[in-house]
């Protein structure tokens, strides 16, 4: 989850990413009402259409990265599938890890990061094959991907200015109301800032990416991956999602269903669940999370725990938010939060929450910004959601495309020219596919009503996480409903849930598992956001015998 008008906390951990406390991870699939997804896509051979035949026919031209290891190559597929031929693309970085031991080489391991929003070039080209096991790299190229919209890709989504346009668009738009937002707004005021804040923040993305936010969906990331696959010259699939990239799997399981050869899905999402249903899940998640750090921050950050009992610590912490509240917390003047006057509740609770994912390296940092913020300086605490992004490039066009073109533009009734990547979108392509993939309300009165039941199950965490929904209330819906997954044919899919995962909470977990025919469930008892790479010698054996070996988890297999 995330509050979409504000920076997004750009944690690159050793795996995967997901959201943090506002909008909720987004499952994919088409659906032709509550119950079901459409399965009519799936019968058909995509690859058959003539319209489609020049990105099908695709193969990639593979060259040095930038980062010694690695190739990279581009795939370029249609903006639209409905109309593949009107001349407006997208362009994919791909890159790949060769086999370890290429003279057993089964084939390519694709996989996706997590987000939305996740660069897979850029995660890839920062070690992320290292989370795969010694099995796993030996017998597969590890391959990854930039969705459509997101990092590299051209066109990519953002929802804010360049450099040249901020200052026209700041003196000609009206103000947002200023004030201090409560993680749980009561009054009408407060309500009224909110739904203002959020519709300012959607239409900035409208402004900016207008041609874009129809067509960055995971049913069509979905289709990309089918394109990718032909590309790689593979007869199916052998994929591995953590976090969102379990909603990408779930999608292309259902459109493809007998392209599957092997699929390993971490830190699963869960399709059944409305967007209400999203937030309380994965809100009441992060309150565990929480409650998990206060009662083992002994045990994992030692001394450095900001009190020196779980209660304390509770307490240290829910004081930070309320006195959020009532104003900033001060920070240094080279602090990016300087220039918002300091920390107020929600940055507070985005950065608390974030440090959730990896125990092992952020609950010692976390601890320390803690105490400091607790004493009257936040800038550690600030510091922890903060990444360099990487410099922007130039994306020349692709090579060997036959029929398909590159559009410049990434709003079709602008004429503005896109001509650079945006230097960080992880934020944009987020609530992007979020607000697109899972239907909201329109009727503000749903938000407000989900307000007490969030609490309930969540407090705080709840209250922000119905409240930053809000931006999706005037976006663009992509036509869907929650549903079962619609999967007919697939070979069993591995599922692996974390018993303390805070941001994909292990009910979602044994949900999918059990939507999946033929479904299988390996059980991580630990704390953390997903498993694979980072759960220990258990868990690598158990998905590697999978993947490689196709070797079936056996029910109730724990680690």
């Amino acid at each position: 989850m995330n509050h979409p008008v504000r920076r997004r906390p750009a944690l690159v951990t050793a795996l995967a990413l997901t959201c943090s406390v506002a909008l909720t991870s987004c499952t994919a699939g088409p659906a032709t009402g509550p119950g079901r997804a459409a399965a009519s896509h799936a019968s058909a051979d995509p690859a058959s259409r003539p319209d489609l035949k020049a990105f099908y026919g695709q193969r990639l031209r593979w060259t040095d990265c930038d980062t010694e290891g690695y190739v990279c190559a581009r795939l370029t597929v249609p903006r639209d599938y409905d109309d593949p031929g009107n001349g407006k693309t997208f362009v994919l970085p791909v890159a790949r890890a060769e086999a370890g031991k290429p003279d057993r080489r089964i084939g390519s391991l694709v996989y996706n990061p997590g987000g939305p929003g996740a660069a897979g070039v850029q995660s890839l080209e920062e070690g992320m094959d290292e989370a795969f096991g010694r099995a796993a790299r030996d017998r597969f190229d590890i391959v990854a991907f930039d969705p459509r919209g997101v990092g590299a890709s051209v066109p990519a989504l953002t929802c804010t200015a360049r450099e040249d346009e901020a200052e026209e668009e700041e003196a000609s738009e009206p103000p947002v109301p200023e004030g201090v937002a409560p993680l749980h707004p009561r009054t009408e005021e407060e309500r009224a800032a909110a739904a203002e804040g959020a519709r300012s923040a959607t239409e900035d993305c409208e402004r900016h990416s207008g041609g874009l936010l129809r067509h960055v969906g995971t049913q069509d990331a979905a289709r990309d991956l089918d394109v990718l696959r032909a590309a790689l010259g593979e007869r199916e699939l052998t994929y591995l999602g953590w976090s969102y990239g379990t909603s990408l799997g779930t999608a292309y399981a259902e459109l493809f269903p007998r392209r599957v050869r092997a699929m390993v899905l971490d830190g699963a999402i869960d399709p059944s669940l409305d967007w209400s249903q999203r937030v309380l899940s994965q809100s009441a998640g992060f309150r565990r999370s929480v409650d998990d750090y206060a009662d083992h921050c002994a045990e994992i950050a030692g001394d450095s725990c900001p009190a020196d009992s779980p209660d304390a610590i509770r307490a240290l912490i829910d004081g930070l938010y309320t006195r959020a509240e009532r104003e900033p917390l001060p920070v240094s003047e080279d602090s990016s939060y300087a220039e918002y006057g300091g920390m107020d509740a929600t940055a507070v609770l985005d950065a608390v929450s974030m440090a959730m994912y990896t125990p092992e390296d952020q609950w010692g940092p976390l601890s320390r910004a803690l105490a400091a913020a607790d004493e009257g300086d936040a800038t550690e605490l600030g510091a922890l959601d903060e990444e360099e992004p990487a410099p922007a490039e130039e994306d020349p066009a692709p090579e060997d495309t036959a029929d398909v073109t590159e559009e410049d533009s990434g709003d079709e009734d602008s004429g503005a020219t896109e001509d650079l990547t945006p230097d960080d979108n992880e934020g944009a392509a987020l609530t992007a596919v979020n607000c697109l993939d899972v239907p909201h309300p329109r009727d503000l009165d749903a938000y407000w009503d989900a307000l007490p039941r969030a609490e309930k199950a969540a407090g705080v965490y709840g209250t922000a996480g119905v409240t930053a929904e809000l931006t999706c209330r005037g976006w663009p819906s992509g036509g869907r409903a929650p549903h079962r997954v619609d999967a007919d044919g697939v070979v069993p899919v591995l599922v692996v849930g974390t018993t303390g995962d805070p941001s994909t909470p292990y009910e979602e977990a044994v949900s999918l598992a059990d939507q999946f025919p033929g479904g299988m469930l390996l059980t991580y008892e630990g704390m953390g956001h997903t498993a694979y790479g980072r759960g220990g010698v258990c868990v690598t054996e158990k998905v590697d015998a999978y993947l490689v070996g196709l070797k079936p988890v056996r029910p109730g297999a724990t680690c």
